[in-house]
């Protein structure tokens, strides 16, 4: 259990770091990305407004397949999101994450759709 603990308490270490040089502002929002054991979800945010602007997720999706698979639908759709909401541009936060195997095909996925950071 200890482990376990010092694990979470590591990527909170990491999160607070990347987001004190991660912001989103309405020019540029902020790409954020949860990834559980199940599902995936992104959210594009405008720091400044404090509001969500674009949101996709796997929860509720009938999407099929891999976890890598469904990080990058969940990509692709996020970017198709955001270019009906007229965003082309977006920091991306990683959340604490290693930038590897699904955050790694998400990013991909929106970037090969359009989005660019």
């Amino acid at each position: 259990m200890a482990n376990l603990t010092s694990k979470i308490l590591r990527q909170t270490l990491r999160k607070n770091r990347v987001r004190a040089t991660v912001k989103g502002t309405t020019e540029r929002p902020r790409l954020t990305v949860t990834i559980s054991n199940k599902h995936v979800s992104a959210q594009i945010i405008d720091d400044v407004k404090g509001k969500t602007l674009v949101a996709s997720t796997t929860v509720g999706a009938k999407q099929e397949g891999s976890l890598s698979e469904q990080a990058a639908f969940v990509g692709a759709d996020i970017a198709k999101k955001a270019k009906k909401a007229k965003i082309t541009a977006v920091v991306f936060d990683r959340n604490g994450r290693q930038y590897a195997k699904r955050l790694q095909s998400l990013a991909d996925a929106a970037r090969k759709e359009g989005l660019e950071f």
